[in-house]
């Protein structure tokens, strides 16, 4: 903010287009900068208080004076600050970088930036190109069959996903399953957004239902959400068959992942074992129309690059479900960034 002639507030000026496209191609380098600093634990060493570069050099095994280039760079857009010279702490951008906070992004930031998952977007003009995954280039497989094959990755990317576990209660909290007895949750990973319904209905029963190497690590979790004795996991693949006679099916971030024909696939198996009076909640972004800025809309590049699958507006998830036999009955806001498609049979 500055003042004009008379001392009034005034915006600053607006960069000029080239600066802003600048700004634009060089946020390769903020990226990388901020995975650096997620990978070394850096949130974490200044959670207490301030550190000199050097203790943070030392404790981290890095070179000090190119450690100390990276952050300054980060504490410029304001990811840590510089508080007294080579001083460093955190500041509220920064925090979500500390491992054991609730709503802790480390591990997302940490996916994003490795170099096997940060190769793919270096062949996006493939995509443009062809429609394809950029994934199945740089890897010579598609992405999941990739994690099967590659289980230190697929750890990395497990935790990454369960970054967004805080984004559970909002989501349970929009939707009302009182007259609801069986929740299954497709996909559902180690069941948080799953404990978040249970415990939001007591009278709820969940199925958990995922790859078998996926639900074998679930129960640790449900028995820490105190839920464990109301569900049942069960592994299985989701374009074979899901468990059937349940009153809800939800999906959180799995549609998203695949190809329209894929998609198909999945909603028409749920839509064969769900009751006739069932409900499908599809749990994703929503793009908005026009040029509205959504993280959405860059949300929806990582699916182009690397599994293949789409981040869709509400006219494109009608037309899916449309193909599947369902209906769009409604989209439910809630107050996280996800919204809560709910679909019924046609």
């Amino acid at each position: 903010m500055t003042t004009n002639e008379n001392g009034a507030a005034s915006l600053p000026p607006l960069l000029p287009p080239e600066a802003v496209l600048g700004q634009i191609s060089m946020g390769c380098f903020l990226s990388q900068a901020v995975y650096v600093a997620a990978k070394l634990g850096i949130a974490d060493l200044l959670k207490d208080k301030p550190v000199h570069v050097s203790e943070l050099a030392k404790q981290t095994e890095t070179h000090e004076r190119s450690l100390y280039r990276v952050l300054r760079a980060l504490a410029s857009v304001g990811v840590f600050a510089e508080t007294d010279p080579k001083v460093f702490g955190l500041t509220p951008v920064a925090e979500p970088l500390i491992t054991d906070r609730p709503a802790s992004m480390r591990d997302l930031v940490v996916f994003m930036g490795e170099k096997w998952h940060w190769a793919v977007y270096g062949e996006m003009l493939h995509s443009v190109q062809t429609g394809k995954a950029a994934w199945e280039k740089v890897h010579g497989q598609e992405v999941f069959p990739y994690f099967q094959q590659n289980p230190e990755e697929y750890e990395i990317f497990n935790r990454a996903m369960t970054s967004f576990s805080h984004l559970a209660a909002p989501v349970a909290e929009a939707y009302d399953t009182t007259k609801a007895e069986t929740l299954v949750d497709i996909a559902g990973g180690h069941g948080a957004l799953l404990s978040a319904f249970l415990k939001a209905n007591p009278n709820l029963k969940g199925v958990l239902f995922d790859l078998p190497e996926v639900v074998a690590g679930a129960p640790a979790l449900l028995e820490k959400e105190g839920v464990a004795e109301r569900v049942e996991t069960v592994s299985g693949d989701f374009f074979q068959a899901v468990p059937p006679g349940a009153d809800v099916y939800m999906m959180k971030h799995i549609i998203h992942d695949w190809d329209d024909a894929r998609a198909v696939k999945i909603l028409s198996n749920i839509r064969a074992a769900m009751k006739p009076d069932g409900k499908v909640l599809i749990i994703e972004h929503i793009v908005p129309e026009g040029n509205t800025p959504d993280m959405s809309k860059m949300m929806d590049l990582e699916m182009l690059v690397s599994p293949g699958g789409v981040e869709r507006t509400a006219e494109e998830y009608t037309e899916v479900l449309a193909a599947a036999g369902l209906r769009l009955n409604r989209i439910i806001p809630t107050k996280s960034p996800l919204s809560i498609v709910e679909a019924v049979k046609q």
